[in-house]
């Protein structure tokens, strides 16, 4: 790149300073300089190859295209590719039409006009590789303009390698979000590094440590757009070691993608105890998932071939637990065979697979029925996470909004501190916005609160209907695999909506018959794995939290100790603080 970008200057220069040797010297072997300078009299032609890529040239190859609008988009996108250009232009001394003929035919192939071989081929070329970008830009403008587009967060979960950011990265390409070029480089790194099958999953995975390791460590954001509803990708990582990430992303999610591998060996390793295909399923189904579809990835595998069998063999196993879970198999979970990598039966039906039937995953997705979300109802905004630009600009928030609806300079209440703070400016998914509805990923930059007065759990309210806030309540548990007993005085993490706080069972109140929902009159001394009671909890610190009754969102929690989830519930009633 550095002898690529130098160079246009340096044969100038050069020019430049023989003329001013001819001058200074005036000797004979200036002639020799001139003989010199012969063979780079072709490159001063080099001035050429500016326009085809920066906008002042951009007029003459947009006058084929035809409309002035894509001939804006092609202005605005000219700014971008000028590296990747560069990268195509490996040595200074080639010929356009030699340049033109070799990069251009491996990167051509998608728009298939390769096989030109006039002059004007490589301008032509050039904005067939500019066209396949243009989704891009073209995704990201008409979202304000169209604020009727439902909002929707999918949260694809599943054990460790089952593929999840690499679905999400081939959605990603496969709705324009990602370019291709950008994958070629992402595919030119991860072969550098023996890892050609991860370059999908780098459009999620934009960690170094994450790449390096191929696996997700926090939950990655992305967002794309079908023709009905506007999708937000909440990668959750997979790995045991982070599975509060994984809450914390399941907790702002409408809908749960459950991707398992049907690769022989590795479904049977997500599926026993201690596989993360059970646990997050059941975390998916406590954060309040409604929908759930279950991806069997790794289709094309030749250990199964696209196999009717297989597929059919991991479903029965999942259908019983996904039951036990909670989960309608009927009404809630859809299965549906896939390929990541090859990204068959994700926006188009797969011809291998005969036997499925039904809708390809992104069709599927925007053929589900609408969410009921009222805008009516009081503000209430759980914080994911906190960061700050710089002093002057404020501190800016992230979390989905999940009741009301927020507007630039409205004033809200952080709760539990009661700080009250000013919206600055609003943006949902990166694109600013005057007004936020229910179900929307936004990013607020606030006025009047510090970073360090910010905690994620926090929740931003409206001052005339706050939140409740306190540290003891009452719940519904549900022991899910704990090996001991459980008594009064036992610790756990709590997880309730993004809020993460240590917690003690003082008492335990009654338990609750699993058929009948009866609860027995005595009070129990413990209780052990696949009991259901109501106790006493008391966290450590003041909590935000309301019932589940009255906010579901906001009531229900996982218990979690010991790198486990142990239990799972509702909040039934909140107990006033004694002075």
């Amino acid at each position: 790149m550095d002898a690529i970008d130098t160079a246009p200057d340096s044969w100038d220069q050069e020019d430049d300073g023989e003329a001013q040797v001819d001058e200074q010297l005036n000797k004979d072997f200036s002639t020799s300089l001139n003989v010199d300078a012969k063979p780079f009299v072709p490159n001063v032609h080099a001035a050429e190859f500016i326009p085809t890529f920066r906008p002042k040239g951009s007029t003459e190859t947009a006058e084929p295209a035809g409309p002035d609008a894509d001939a804006n988009v092609e202005v605005s996108e000219a700014e971008a590719p000028p590296v990747e250009n560069g990268d195509a232009e490996m040595a200074a001394g080639d010929t356009w039409e030699q340049k033109g003929s070799e990069p251009s035919q491996a990167e051509a192939e998608p728009g298939g006009d390769g096989g030109q071989a006039e002059e004007d081929s490589p301008q032509e070329e050039g904005m067939e590789e500019e066209e396949e970008v243009v989704p891009t830009p073209k995704v990201v403008p008409t979202q304000p303009n169209a604020p009727k587009k439902e909002h929707v967060n999918v949260v694809f979960i599943g054990h460790v390698d089952a593929g999840k950011s690499t679905i999400g990265g081939q959605i990603m390409y496969l709705t324009g979000m990602v370019d291709k070029r950008t994958l070629e480089k992402y595919e030119r790194e991860a072969k550098e590094k023996n890892r050609e099958t991860w370059y999908l999953s780098w459009a999620l995975d934009t960690n170094q440590e994450e790449r390096d390791k191929g696996k997700t460590v926090e939950v990655g954001r992305a967002y794309f757009e079908t023709e009905k509803k506007h999708f937000t990708i909440l990668d959750a990582p997979g790995h045991k070691s982070f599975v509060p990430n994984m809450i914390g992303g399941a907790s702002q999610a409408d809908l749960a993608v459950l991707v398992i591998s049907a690769r022989k060996g590795e479904f049977e390793t997500g599926f026993e105890k201690g596989g993360q295909t059970r646990e997050h399923a059941m975390l998916a189904k406590t954060a309040g998932v409604k929908h759930l579809i279950v991806l069997v990835n790794k289709m094309d595998d030749p250990t199964v071939n696209w196999s009717l069998e297989r597929y059919e063999e991991c479903k029965e196993k999942l259908v019983p637990f996904l039951k036990k879970v909670g989960f309608n198999p009927r009404k809630d979970v859809h299965f549906m065979p896939c390929s990541g990598l090859t990204g068959a039966n994700l926006k188009e039906p797969a011809e291998y697979c005969p036997w499925y039937i039904g809708l390809p995953f992104i069709p599927h997705l925007d053929s589900l029925p609408n969410f009921n979300r009222s805008s009516d109802g009081p503000v209430r905004l759980p914080i994911v996470d906190k960061f700050i630009i710089c002093h002057d600009m404020g501190t800016v928030i992230l979390g989905k909004l999940e009741s009301g609806s927020i507007s630039k300079a409205q004033q809200l209440v952080m709760m539990p501190n009661r700080h009250t703070v000013e919206v600055l400016s609003l943006l949902s998914d990166d694109v600013e916005t005057d007004d936020a509805s229910p179900g929307e990923n936004l990013k607020l930059r606030l006025k009047g609160i510090e970073e360090e007065e910010i905690l994620p759990g926090f929740i931003l309210c409206n001052a005339e209907n706050l939140c409740h806030t306190g540290r003891t309540f009452d719940a519904q548990i549900v022991i899910i695999e704990h090996k001991s007993i459980i008594c009064p005085g036992y610790n756990a993490v709590l997880h309730i909506h993004t809020c993460i706080e240590e917690v003690q069972i003082t008492a335990l109140i009654c338990l609750v018959d699993k058929k009948t929902g009866d609860k027995s009159k005595t009070r129990p001394r413990f209780v052990k794995q696949d009991q259901v009671c109501i106790a006493r909890l008391r966290t450590a610190g003041t909590i935000c939290l309301e019932t589940f009754k009255d906010f579901p969102q906001m009531g229900r929690f996982t218990l979690r100790d010991e790198g486990k989830t142990i239990a799972i519930g509702k909040v039934l009633k909140l107990v006033a603080e004694k002075d």
